[in-house]
């Protein structure tokens, strides 16, 4: 008797560009509020049941780390081991004061790499890796080398800095490059299938800081973390939202596995003429948009899209179907049944 194929095969399939039915996929919730509501709309909570994620995120070695160091009222301020403070209360997490007022790295030490690592993190992965044998297991190392520069300087200096501080700004991504790759020696050491970064240095339009000086700053160093990731024979997998069309033959180039989040709206980033143009050389993990069909579009109209992204997007394999974002708050629970019914069911689209 055949063998029914896991959700990791298929994950694992899907990357080294094998076709697969179903196509593997993850559809999360930004609140348990959302699946609450879901639980309203249903009757119950029984079609938590039916979704079955093909990727699961272990637990991070290190979230965002420190003590409050104030809190009045409404307002708590942490600073992390990094030194960067933040205005927890607010949603996301906001930056209040970045620890290198001045574009130099003098006097400043990164954190211990141990302390970068919750106590008990290895055995907590291995734990987690032997509850879900069947599924890909991934953890992400935190902020990406490109976040973190504007962690450690502020956005604002930061932007300033690849400009008028071009040598500090190549010193400072090249310190986080090093530190990080320690993080990842840990990180590789455990039942892991793949790391998960997660560096935003896309927006709607574009490149943040421009192709030539992302190519010029960013892209050799994302190379070294890629090659330390293949190096120990997992997977490579990168979050980035907004436009990376411009860079997208460098991220092939540089060996990234899989892109993540594929966000339609952006420009550039129609997730079916990315596929016709880099679809045999990289997965793309998402597509379906957050910003647009999920909270606006009708139920039907959503489950076409999920049937014709399942239709064109996993021809030669290369494709793990998820929203480019996890569901959103206000997102209709009517739109959230479609998507949990057209995940789950997977009806192709008819040409």
């Amino acid at each position: 008797m055949k063998m029914a194929m896991t959700p990791k095969q298929r994950v694992l399939d899907q990357i080294n560009h094998k076709e697969t039915q179903p196509v593997p996929y993850t559809l999360t919730f930004e609140t348990p509020e959302l699946m609450e509501e879901l639980d309203r709309f249903y009757g119950g909570a029984w079609w938590r049941d039916r979704l079955d994620n093909h990727i699961l995120d272990a637990p991070m070695p290190h979230p965002l780390l420190g003590i409050p160091s104030e809190r009045t009222g409404e307002t708590a301020i942490l600073e992390d081991l990094f030194g960067a403070r933040w205005a927890m209360h607010q949603r996301p997490a906001h930056l209040v004061e970045p620890p290198l007022k001045n574009p130099s790295l003098e006097g400043y030490t990164f954190p211990l790499v141990e302390d970068c690592f919750q106590a008990g993190w290895e055995e907590e992965v291995a734990l987690f890796a032997d509850q879900h044998p069947d599924h890909f297991i991934v953890s992400s190392p935190g902020f990406g080398i490109f976040e973190r520069t504007w962690v450690l300087r502020g956005f604002e200096d930061m932007l300033s800095d690849v400009v008028l501080e071009a040598s500090f700004f190549q010193a400072l991504i090249q310190s986080i490059t090093d530190h990080q790759l320690a993080i990842l020696d840990r990180m590789l050491n455990t039942p892991l299938d793949g790391i998960l970064f997660s560096d935003d240095w896309g927006y709607q339009k574009g490149v943040l800081i421009g192709a030539a000086r992302w190519r010029q700053f960013v892209k050799p160093h994302l190379k070294r973390l890629y090659d330390h990731v293949h190096q120990a024979g997992k997977i490579a997998l990168n979050h980035v939202c907004g436009s990376v069309r411009e860079v997208m033959p460098d991220l092939v180039k540089i060996g990234l596995d899989v892109l993540e989040s594929v966000q339609p709206e952006a420009e550039g980033m129609n997730p079916y003429e990315l596929k016709c143009e880099f679809g045999r050389d990289i997965t793309f993990w998402g597509g379906l948009g957050s910003q647009s069909i999920i909270p606006y579009g009708t139920p039907d109209e959503i489950r076409k899209e999920v049937a014709k992204l399942v239709s064109h997007m996993s021809v030669w394999g290369g494709y793990i179907l998820a929203p480019a974002k996890g569901i959103q708050p206000a997102t209709p629970p009517a739109n959230m049944a479609a998507l949990v019914e057209s995940f789950t069911e997977q009806i192709k689209a008819r040409n």
